[in-house]
């Protein structure tokens, strides 16, 4: 079993020719609202991309709103244990405004909503779903001291545990050591590392850069780290050595929930037993693919059409 501890948020979706600049009002296009959340989003891409024999299971909160009891038929509809799934009374459903723009690229304001009431105490209360997973996958749109409360008794009970570290923050030192795979983007992984944010050169990342930012990463107690990059692929350094995946290439439409299919493909070939180069380039084939579709979960592709 997969378990994935995280936000649940109705994404509102608008196309836009070009980012607005401040103060600025355009024209948009197509507005949708499609299911999302980091944490929704790695759920969804987990059970679309997993063997039949693999279980999904989310511990999350949504609130007692339509979105809310839209968003829980959309994890229903794709097959996820939704038991530890908690609606609170009197909250709003998160949601994140996304801005997309011609070339793909997206803007994304988040409102937490009841995301922000998911604490150490629902933790607990899904102690026995725990127990029962293989691999537990985790992100940061939660509260923090919840994520650490999981990631601490996830690891206590010998569970392989993935952290997404976005949005990026901020993490204790000591909790790197009990995160078994890191999978930050470029950015994020500079933050964490103690990197300016402006010390990266997003347009020309060279191999040597990003094995520079691991080693800070890995000093501090991350054992394994794979550093996604967009179109340029994705640094793992592993207990095995460090190697650079080439992506494929593939005309973006919308970038929203790559980063989430990835993570999604990369532990249902874990949790499958597969190797962990295996997993990584079964997570890249599925990120090539969403981020040729609109949306969120509508772009994530299922394990048939990863593999035909």
């Amino acid at each position: 079993m997969i378990v994935i501890i995280g936000s649940i948020n109705m994404d509102l979706v608008l196309r836009v020719p070009r980012m607005p600049l401040p103060g600025e009002t355009i024209t948009g296009g197509q507005f949708r609202t499609i299911p999302g959340g980091k944490g929704a989003n790695q759920a969804v891409a987990c059970a679309r991309l997993s063997a039949d024999s693999v279980k999904v299971a989310m511990v999350a909160c949504l609130g007692d709103d339509a979105f809310g009891t839209e968003l829980r038929a959309a994890l229903r509809t794709d097959g996820i244990d939704d038991s530890h799934v908690t609606t609170i009374p009197n909250t709003a459903s998160g949601i994140a405004s996304i801005l997309v723009d011609d070339n793909g690229q997206n803007s994304i304001v988040l409102a937490s909503g009841a995301n922000a009431e998911l604490s150490p105490a629902h933790i607990d209360a899904a102690r026995a779903l725990i127990e029962q997973a293989r691999i537990v996958v985790l992100q940061l749109e939660s509260p923090l001291p919840t994520v650490i409360h999981a990631i601490k008794l996830a690891h206590v009970l010998g569970k392989t545990v993935v952290l997404n570290p976005a949005p990026a923050q901020a993490l204790p030192t000591e909790l790197l050591g009990q995160i078994d795979y890191l999978v930050p983007n470029e950015i994020e992984a500079a933050m964490l590392a103690g990197v300016p944010a402006n010390g990266i050169d997003i347009d020309k990342d060279s191999d040597d850069q990003i094995a520079d930012i691991i080693a800070k990463l890995r000093a501090n107690g991350s054992s394994n780290v794979l550093v996604t990059l967009g179109e340029k692929g994705v640094y793992a350094a592993l207990a095995a050595g460090s190697t650079h995946f080439d992506a494929q290439a593939v005309k973006a439409v919308d970038t929203t929930a790559a980063g989430d299919t990835f993570i999604g493909g990369f532990v249902a070939a874990l949790a499958e037993g597969c190797s962990e180069a295996d997993a990584i380039a079964l997570g890249q084939r599925a990120a090539a693919i969403s981020v040729a579709r609109v949306g969120a979960q509508t772009s994530i592709p299922t394990r048939q059409e990863v593999t035909n």
